[in-house]
């Protein structure tokens, strides 16, 4: 049974979050939870752990040093494994064009941070699990 889907817990989450308060805060609730994840502190270091190992959903920042969250997923829609995977915009742009930009990119979803607390957004992360075992 090698091929079986990982149940939710066992799957890996990528963060690619700047904000360390913030990074820190997700990580702690995700762990919590029984979630697997790791985070980059910026969008050029996200998109090589990308590269480097496999994840399942990928949660991205906008506003970065080096590289934003729209190049970003530019990337990684590029890239043939993460072609299928869900990548959630987790942000504080919430103006239509921002959420317009990332979903003409192919972002899964746009979450905008002010509007979701780390339960809801496991909670949209187990929803997309269990939609794509």
């Amino acid at each position: 049974m090698a091929d079986a889907p990982a149940p939710a817990s066992k799957q890996k989450i990528l963060l690619i979050e700047d904000e360390e308060m913030l990074a820190t805060m997700y990580k702690t609730k995700f762990q919590k939870e029984g979630l697997n994840i790791d985070v980059a502190p910026d969008g050029e270091a996200g998109v090589q752990m990308a590269q480097a190992a496999p994840y399942d959903i990928v949660l991205v920042d906008i506003i970065m040093p080096k590289l934003d969250g729209f190049a970003v997923l530019k990337r990684l829609r590029e890239m043939p494994q993460y072609a299928q995977t869900p990548i959630l915009m987790l942000s504080n742009l919430g103006q239509e064009e921002d959420i317009a930009k990332g979903r003409e990119l192919g972002a899964t979803d746009y979450l905008v941070k002010a509007n979701f607390t780390p339960s809801q957004v496991i909670e949209k992360i187990q929803n997309f699990s269990s939609a794509n075992p």
